[in-house]
């Protein structure tokens, strides 16, 4: 293909040229416009000049620069989590998001090339992360990944702590220091059941007792379905829950739902010792 020139190469491949894609990008602004789905926007798309050469008001709508498919900024977003978070709190609340996005709005194979993306921007290499961009056909209208559109008109949303750490960032707790929490007396507090949704998709109900911390439910966990403690992250609410807390001071209600992320293959259950 050598001898083709760069229109001839691009039919070849079944290609549209980048001028084109900008084109298209434009045209997907203002479907998204109609639409109302980028109502924050309207004051960029449309404005409103004075005119003599109109009727009634004297007021005319002009188009204005519109959102042209712009190349990905090397800029990462700087953000300050809600509460201060962990490596592993991050890692987790990024897998909860992956997960489910492919049930928004959109189509599986675009959100894992934006998760592809997203991972390549995070580690510096905007040269692959905007090849990624350019072969899913995917149109970025203020060059980030936080809102972009495929080649069908679909709005995707990343948030920010799916692109960049935030700034209150602390330290991962060792090992060490989880060894340190201690044993809960025997038979201290009164049995409970506790539902748990592990993400691997299966329900459960874990016999623990009130004065058990998450640690030490994340031990009978383990006992149950050969998930290591340090593999699990366990959230309420949209809430990380920290090894330390006491079931009596998380207070969820009966039936209430405790998520957790398992970042492992679940091993072989071990048998619980009677």
């Amino acid at each position: 293909m050598e001898h083709l020139s760069y229109e001839e190469k691009l039919r070849e491949l079944l290609l549209i040229s980048q001028e084109k894609r900008r084109l298209w990008g434009d045209l997907v602004m203002v479907f998204q416009y109609l639409k109302r789905a980028c109502k924050k926007d309207e004051e960029r798309l449309w404005t409103r000049a004075w005119s003599d050469r109109t009727r009634r008001d004297g007021f005319r709508l002009r188009v204005v620069a519109l959102g042209r498919n712009q190349p990905l900024k090397k800029e990462k977003p700087k953000w300050k989590s809600d509460y201060p978070m962990t490596d592993g709190q991050l890692r987790s609340k990024r897998d909860e998001f992956w997960d489910t996005a492919p049930a928004f709005e959109g189509r599986k194979e675009i959100w894992d090339a934006l998760k592809a993306a997203a991972h390549a921007f995070e580690s510096n290499d905007h040269e692959l992360a905007q090849a990624i961009i350019d072969g899913a056909n995917i149109t970025l209208p203020h060059g980030a990944l936080t809102e972009c559109y495929d080649e069908l008109g679909n709005r995707y949303q990343l948030p920010v702590y799916c692109l960049a750490p935030p700034i209150n960032m602390i330290e991962e707790k060792g090992d060490l220091e989880t060894l340190d929490i201690p044993d809960p007396p025997p038979n201290s507090g009164h049995e409970c059941q506790l539902r748990l949704r592990l993400s691997t998709g299966k329900d459960l109900k874990l016999m623990v007792r009130s004065m058990d911390t998450v640690y030490h439910m994340k031990r009978r966990l383990h006992a149950v379905e050969g998930v290591e403690p340090g593999s699990q992250r366990w959230f309420f609410s949209g809430r990380p829950l920290a090894d330390k807390m006491k079931l009596e001071e998380l207070k969820i209600p009966k039936d209430y739902v405790v998520q957790v992320i398992v970042s492992q293959p679940l091993a072989n259950p071990t048998p619980v010792e009677n």
